[in-house]
């Protein structure tokens, strides 16, 4: 049997997680922009950061694809953004970075996540529901929307 690979590790894709710094708040922005119709704005990344929370980006070669951002409260995790670049999508890379997460808050001792989905994002709560979120209740009128506002749905996962 014949093997046609290179053998060369550089032509595999680098993938990587780590912290988010203030000098990543202009790509994690980018990404944002594109895929939120009411995106948050760039000082909102820098006080996420600044104040504490869990801010995590995804790496890919060297750019950054995905981030998410998370606060703790006591034992909770209050997932409060999680975006993947939009030409990634649909790659598992969400999941990826939400098992990531997960994983983070369970070592920072959570025993429970919680998050807010426009109850039109159906990919994103059929992503949250595969890994255990429930819904726990809705917010009325709690995200912007072209047409006035949208309700969001309350999903929450023990730990």
């Amino acid at each position: 049997m014949a093997d046609n690979s290179s053998g060369k590790q550089s032509d595999l894709p680098t993938s990587s997680f780590r912290l988010m710094h203030l000098e990543d708040v202009e790509s994690v922005f980018a990404i944002d922009e594109k895929v939120y119709p009411f995106p948050w704005t760039e000082g909102i990344f820098s006080d996420c950061i600044k104040s504490g929370h869990l801010c995590i980006v995804n790496e890919t070669n060297n750019e950054i694809v995905a981030y998410g951002v998370v606060g703790m409260i006591v034992d909770e995790a209050h997932i409060l953004n999680l975006s993947v670049r939009g030409n990634c999508q649909g790659k598992g890379l969400g999941r990826e970075l939400l098992l990531y997460l997960l994983t983070l808050v369970r070592k920072a001792k959570a025993t429970r996540a919680l998050l807010e989905v426009r109850e039109s994002n159906r990919v994103a709560i059929n992503l949250y529901t595969s890994l255990g979120f429930e819904k726990i209740g809705k917010r009325k009128d709690y995200y912007p929307a072209d047409n006035g506002r949208e309700n969001a749905i309350v999903l929450a996962k023990p730990i």
